[in-house]
């Protein structure tokens, strides 16, 4: 025994316009009193070039809030900002040699976010690449690479006072 062949539109589940609801009247009535105030009717719209293309995936992924390099960057930042408050209270009170201390100085933990940065946000924010370099393009006119800290980076912020 065959199967009946089904209908385009019930595949697609388009099966034109339903029966008017109470709803659906209350919001035909709306559109029309709006359309009576509106300067576009009757009028072509302006055509917006965007600069980003929809896609499904930036759909999904939105929905998930920050995405792993976002949260990274976020902790990358807390973390130097609390290294300068306490580089800030140990340069003030600083009687001996500066700069030993800063070369004791434990970047650990910053250093190991920055290393994860520089090798997956390429990938986890879809760079683009730029063909003349051969590299990913520029974030905001800059290098998407961050450095790590080091006693020359405390040396630059906090100098010794015998200089």
């Amino acid at each position: 025994m065959g199967r009946a062949r089904r209908r385009p539109e019930e595949l697609l589940g388009e099966w034109g316009v339903r029966d008017v609801t109470p709803q659906s009247q209350r919001e035909r009535r709306h559109v029309e009193a709006d359309q009576e105030i509106n300067p576009l009717v009757g009028r072509a719209l302006p055509r917006r070039i965007r600069a980003f293309r929809a896609d499904a995936a930036n759909y999904l992924a939105a929905l998930g809030g920050p995405l792993p390099y976002m949260q990274r960057l976020r902790e990358i930042d807390a973390l130097v900002e609390a290294h300068e408050h306490r580089l800030a209270a140990a340069h003030a009170e600083s009687r001996g040699d500066w700069r030993a201390t800063a070369e004791a100085w434990d970047f650990a933990d910053v250093n190991e976010l920055i290393a994860k940065h520089n090798r997956w946000f390429p990938v986890e924010a879809r760079l683009p690449m730029d063909p003349k370099t051969r590299d990913f393009v520029k974030v905001g006119g800059k290098p998407y690479r961050r450095e790590p800290l080091d006693a020359a980076w405390i040396l630059d912020r906090y100098p010794p006072a015998d200089v």
